[in-house]
């Protein structure tokens, strides 16, 4: 009988969160169609064992991990065209986010990634729309934020985005992020409102904005080298997977937003809502970004949206 074929999925968050859930609902279905066939192994979270979170990348471009999550945004300075897609305030709700990532621009983006990373592309789980968190003040307008610390992931856009709102953005990896929310070296963050409860944000942060100012989502990449030598019948059923999977993880997101909500607020932290005036205000600010997209990739990835 010929060895099972081992399938190594990484995260970097609790098994309780979405994306855990979702790898886990991807494992299930592989052990229920072929068994024995294969050898499904899990590391939730690399963090745990002395890795950053973005190392999750050469993880699974090197082949330790078959199959992992990781935002958009960590691959811009291989993928520019990935900056598109961290423009602020580029989507105005879920459903059109999912139907862009889903449709002829998440092909695009699939065929850019495919392009510099040794992956194979499955596709999009959410992460949804980002907030921000301070310790210092309630935030109603961009200059609240001025002279803000404020973490941002290693994208261009997004440091640019809240450089043009007033505050000082860092780009940082999410493990010196947590450090330095906690040791107030850092006054604010931003994040949706599940991560921002599961890393205990909150606890160290009393304000928070609903802003939405990004939406960012996390791809699915797999090892190609591995992917490409499965079997037939195993590739297929991974491609069959994989939609009910990242439904299942967008469902389950929008139920964590609501329960992360409630948490924030049992901590007696205070949660803003923008007025439609105070979220205009906010939108004015980034319009020179979206009309530098345009020049740099024409209206093509415009009308993809």
């Amino acid at each position: 009988m010929a060895d099972a074929i081992q399938i190594r999925m990484g995260g970097y968050g609790p098994q309780t969160t979405t994306h855990s859930r979702a790898l886990k609902f991807i494992g299930d279905r592989l052990e229920a169609q072929f068994g024995d066939r294969v050898e499904v192994k899990y590391i939730w979270n690399i963090m745990d064992f002395g890795y950053r979170g973005d190392e999750i990348m050469w993880l699974t471009e090197a082949g330790f991990l078959t199959l992992s999550y990781q935002s958009t945004s960590y691959l811009t300075h291989r993928v520019p065209e990935l900056g598109f897609v961290d423009l602020p305030f580029l989507f105005p709700d879920l459903a059109a986010a999912r139907a862009a990532f889903d449709g002829a621009l998440g092909q695009h983006l699939i065929e850019r990634v495919e392009a510099q990373y040794n992956f194979r592309v499955l596709g999009f789980f959410e992460n949804g729309f980002r907030h921000i968190s301070n310790r210092l003040r309630p935030i109603h307008r961009p200059e609240d934020l001025a002279g803000m610390k404020i973490r941002m992931l290693p994208s261009d856009i997004h440091e640019r985005t809240f450089k043009l709102f007033g505050a000082d953005p860092i780009q940082m990896d999410l493990t010196e992020a947590i450090a330095g929310v906690k040791d107030g070296s850092l006054d604010a963050q931003e994040n949706p409102l599940a991560n921002t409860a599961t890393y205990g944000v909150h606890n160290y942060h009393p304000y928070h904005t609903l802003s939405g100012h990004f939406y960012l989502s996390r791809g699915i990449w797999s090892h190609r080298d591995t992917v490409d030598a499965w079997p037939d019948d195993l590739r297929a059923a991974m491609a069959a997977i994989i939609p009910e999977a990242v439904a299942y993880q967008r469902g389950l997101a929008v139920e964590e937003e609501d329960v992360s909500r409630q948490t924030i607020e049992a901590a007696g932290c205070e949660i803003v809502e923008l007025t439609e005036e105070e979220h205009a205000a906010f939108v004015a600010k980034v319009a020179p970004l979206h009309d530098e997209a345009r020049g740099i990739f024409g209206d093509a990835m415009f009308e993809m949206l």
